[in-house]
């Protein structure tokens, strides 16, 4: 999520982040309005350095093209990784 929050802040683009509720949580979805202008703090637990997938973030970032992120499962990693 940093990457694909980066990326679009560097570009200068504002957005929506939303994401479902599952029916455990009483369905429905959250949105997050991301600006510039509104400081951001990320938490990490442990200290070991994630693996990137490149197919969620590419997949994150089409999302955007709608006007906001959508925010979906990680998808397992291809096999070519």
């Amino acid at each position: 999520m940093q990457i694909v929050i980066s990326t679009k802040l560097r570009r200068g683009e504002n957005f929506f982040l939303t994401w479902a509720l599952p029916a455990s949580s009483g369905s429905g979805r959250h949105a997050l309005w991301i600006d510039n202008g509104v400081p951001l703090h990320i938490t990490y637990s442990g200290s070991r350095s994630p693996q990137i997938n490149r197919e969620w973030i590419e997949a994150l970032i089409l999302s955007s093209a709608t006007g906001g992120v959508n925010l979906v499962d990680d998808p397992p990693p291809s096999s070519a990784d």
